[in-house]
């Protein structure tokens, strides 16, 4: 195989990684910030529901969110987000939004799109993005 042909797998695969990393944090924070909204706090417990996951896994991955300033904890307090997270949470919604509106525009059904788009959400380039945006109207 080529050198180049060899970066450009590393490049591709390394994207991926990140993705992997990043995708966690953006589903937590975009959690954080709709119980938030629906109820005024984010719990551990409620946390550890949504997602059906212990309350430990929880608290792991909240120290790691804490220590990318992510997130701020205080004892026997909710969890709040940070200016960062709360971006990050803005972000995370409107990639979902755009991405779900477009499998709709596509023939998707809504239920199906709206599950597909959790996923995809977190490796769509943001030049697919982009098109994505400018197909259901939203650039």
């Amino acid at each position: 195989m080529p050198r180049e042909a060899i970066a450009e797998s590393a490049a591709k695969f390394d994207r991926i990684r990140r993705a992997h990393q990043s995708e966690v944090a953006e589903d937590y924070v975009e959690m954080i910030a709709d119980l938030i909204a629906e109820t005024g706090e984010a719990r551990t417990v409620d946390l550890a529901a949504r997602f059906g996951v212990t309350s430990p896994t929880v608290n792991a991955i909240i120290q790691r969110l804490q220590r990318e300033d992510l997130v701020e904890t205080r004892p026997y307090r909710s969890i709040f987000l940070t200016e960062a997270g709360q971006a990050l949470a803005e972000k995370a919604r409107d990639r979902h939004r755009i991405v779900r509106d477009f499998l709709v525009a596509i023939g998707v059904p809504e239920t199906i799109a709206e599950e597909d788009a959790e996923g995809i959400e977190h490796h769509v380039s943001a030049e697919t993005l982009a098109v994505f945006a400018k197909i259901t109207n939203q650039d």
